[in-house]
């Protein structure tokens, strides 16, 4: 694999909003990690996310199961795809979502605000 997938995943390994909330509501539903930072997670986040942001990852990463898929979100997608690399090479099942927040908002799905 080359560096530069093992940094950033590949699109291979992103959900497109609809298919995110298709598995979100799904019987087998996704972890969602939210790697972006607190300030923009209370702004508006995907009910039940839990944030570990990007930088907090490699020394929080015992905190993620390994035998759940994870969904990775971000503001539109960058973030979270360097997550997905990282957990990806350290044996985490885990998806990105293309177009991180604002694709989500812009599809018009809910979002939470606060904690």
């Amino acid at each position: 694999m080359n560096i530069f997938k093992s940094l950033f995943g590949s699109s291979a390994n992103a959900l497109t909003t609809e298919e995110a909330k298709a598995r979100i509501d799904s019987k087998e539903p996704l972890l969602i990690l939210d790697v972006r930072q607190p300030d923009e997670y209370r702004s508006g986040h995907i009910a039940g996310a839990k944030l570990i942001p990007l930088n907090e990852l490699g020394r929080r990463v015992n905190e993620l199961p390994k035998d759940k898929e994870i969904l990775c979100v971000c503001a539109s997608g960058a973030r979270s795809s360097a997550a997905t690399g990282q957990l990806s090479g350290a044996g985490f099942t885990v998806v990105n979502l293309r177009g991180g927040m604002s694709g989500w908002q812009r599809a018009g799905y809910p979002i939470k605000k606060g904690k």
